[in-house]
């Protein structure tokens, strides 16, 4: 399953219900752990609340403390609570203005969206200070985990994208030895996927969400995602002004790395 709107029954956990107090709230987002996102009123404030099963890999708690890091520098959602059961753990955070930039308004306008989308990283990029950063997002961590999943049995080259497809394991993770040279190092975001890109309407970038992985690391790290969303997002013919409003020129090399050391992590 890949992550998305909600399709069929879902069981709803209890500390949504809990949390929204007579509220309202709503299932918005289902991802391929078993993660699920709702949208909901909580103390008359719209908000998100992540909630996350036991066993399932995903790490809140340290997604709540990479949100307090960057917060002071960045447009990040706020957050409100945090806390686990036997069943889970969850996250809830304040809402931001704006609408994602896959959302059915910014798909319609692909041109404006990937211009938030560049102008957007490039804000996280140049203001978050790599130098105080205590998260890492390099590319020895990731090669690391790689290579555990490897041991594990865990990598399933059907999921990776078509060009990668052809690739042997053993090449493929051979090829991730030979990385290409850090171009600037910054605090990146870890999932720049269109997304996780909030735009207001009047088309400017208002903020990010989903910071689970955020780290220090190549900026391409980032920039191979977000180019390539757009692909997913909005079709083929988009990568370039994305680049442009970012204010770099396209690097093949770096982006081809980063995409598949995408698909194996």
């Amino acid at each position: 399953m890949l992550a998305g709107p909600p399709r069929g029954e879902v069981t709803t956990p209890a500390i949504v219900a809990n949390l929204a107090r007579g509220q309202s709230f709503r299932l918005v987002w289902v991802n391929e752990l078993g993660g699920l996102t709702f949208e909901m009123r909580y103390e008359d404030a719209d908000c998100f609340l992540k909630w996350a099963p036991v066993g399932s890999g995903l790490d809140l708690a340290g997604e709540a403390a990479r949100l307090r890091w960057v917060a002071p520098f960045t447009t990040a959602p706020r957050v409100l609570d945090i806390g686990e059961d036997n069943g889970g753990s969850w996250l809830l955070t304040q809402a931001i203005r704006g609408n994602s930039a896959a959302s059915e308004r910014w798909t319609s306008d692909p041109e404006r969206a990937v211009i938030a989308i560049g102008q957007g990283l490039r804000h996280l990029h140049d203001r978050a200070p790599v130098t105080e950063c205590p998260f890492t997002w390099s590319i020895e961590d990731r090669v690391g985990t790689t290579r555990q999943r490897y041991a594990d049995g865990q990598l399933d080259p059907t999921r990776w994208d078509e060009r990668n497809q052809g690739l042997e394991i053993t090449n493929a993770l051979a090829r991730l030895d030979r990385p290409p040279s850090i171009d600037r190092l910054v605090v990146c975001h870890g999932d720049a996927c269109a997304p996780n890109t909030l735009v207001g309407e009047d088309g400017l970038w208002a903020g990010h969400v989903d910071f689970g992985s955020l780290g220090t690391a190549d900026r391409w790290a980032d920039l191979s995602i977000a180019t390539w969303s757009t692909e997913w997002n909005y079709g083929q013919g988009w990568e370039r002004p994305l680049l442009e409003a970012y204010g770099i020129e396209p690097d093949e090399e770096r982006t081809e790395f980063y995409r598949l050391l995408w698909d194996l992590s």
